[in-house]
């Protein structure tokens, strides 16, 4: 079994950065990840822009230069390669946790491959791999897919997008602009606030002119091969359908914290607790970093507005040394 001062768990932007103020520190470390480098990155659409510009996305001291203000997923996915073979950051990728226990002052980690120990644990935990389902029957035929890489596949195809922020925005025009049919199927009254400034009034405006369809507070009951149920306002409709896209986003890894003895907060968000100065959930020396620490609000944290959480937790761990 490896001894470690510290485990990080999620290599995606917090938790390199984490790992790079382990080093700073001279901590020894870990940073343990399930998929690749910056995995969650690595999931997002292939012609995604970042909302932010490339200065702040920096982590390490790195600069990260982009061909344009706001960055893409490729210049991101290289960026941050740079930034762990530039410093060399101890990562084990393609390797699982299965369990965090404490016992005395250490945790024990089992993952897929090894066994560790360490004093301090950080979850850097991403929240892409638990989509909420919609729970109809159907969902669980090929042709819904609660992921979305490139518009090419839906050329000339009836395609149903659920959802009406960011993410479904994108699809609806992306796949649009490449020559799918689209119809938008969408809970609420209108199409999100939060939504891209640019991508608004486009949407919106594609919806007006009919060239994208859309069933405002409605929602999709049942899915078979070849259609889709919604109910609407004005009764059930039913559509013929090749694919239904549900952009109805993700949520953290809620069994797994609970395992370790992470508890919540009792509101509409499913908030862990943690003590916001330094990090620290209510488990002593075990740290939350980034998304992970919104719940089901993973609007809240970003990579810009999170990456101090790396040097807070490295200070809080220092002061304790």
């Amino acid at each position: 079994m490896e001894s470690n001062d510290l485990i990080i768990i999620g290599a995606g932007p917090i938790g390199l950065a984490c790992g790079i103020e382990a080093k700073k520190a001279g901590l020894t470390y870990q940073i343990i990840e399930k998929g690749c480098l910056v995995n969650s990155l690595y999931n997002y659409p292939s012609n995604m822009t970042f909302f932010s510009t490339s200065e702040k996305l920096e982590i390490g001291g790195v600069p990260f230069i982009s061909n344009n203000a706001k960055p893409t997923r490729p210049e991101a996915l290289e960026y941050y390669r740079r930034v762990c073979s530039s410093w060399k950051l101890n990562v084990r990728l393609y390797e699982k946790v299965e369990s965090v226990q404490k016992e005395a002052e250490l945790f024990q980690v089992k993952t897929t491959k090894a066994s560790y120990s360490a004093k301090a644990i950080v979850l850097a935990l991403g929240f892409y791999d638990l989509p909420f389902l919609l729970n109809v029957p159907g969902e669980e035929l090929p042709k819904v897919k609660h992921y979305y890489d490139e518009p090419h596949p839906y050329f000339g195809q009836k395609i149903a997008v659920v959802g009406s922020a960011n993410s479904a925005v994108d699809v609806a025009l992306e796949t649009w602009r490449k020559g799918a049919e689209v119809t938008m199927v969408v809970r609420e009254s209108s199409i999100g606030e939060n939504v891209k400034y640019w991508a608004k009034p486009d949407i919106e405006n594609r919806i007006k002119e009919n060239s994208i369809h859309a069933f405002f507070n409605s929602e999709i009951t049942a899915i078979t091969s070849t259609t889709v149920e919604i109910k609407t306002p004005d009764g059930n409709r039913i559509l013929e359908n090749d694919f239904v896209l549900a952009m109805t986003g993700y949520q953290p890894p809620f069994d797994f914290m609970k395992s370790i003895g992470i508890e919540f907060q009792n509101d509409e968000f499913h908030t862990p607790v943690y003590n916001p100065e330094t990090m620290e959930s209510n488990v002593p020396n075990l740290y939350l970093a980034g998304v992970v620490c919104g719940g089901l609000k993973t609007n809240k944290w970003f990579i810009e507005n999170s990456r101090v959480h790396a040097e807070m937790i490295g200070s809080k761990i220092l002061r304790g040394r």
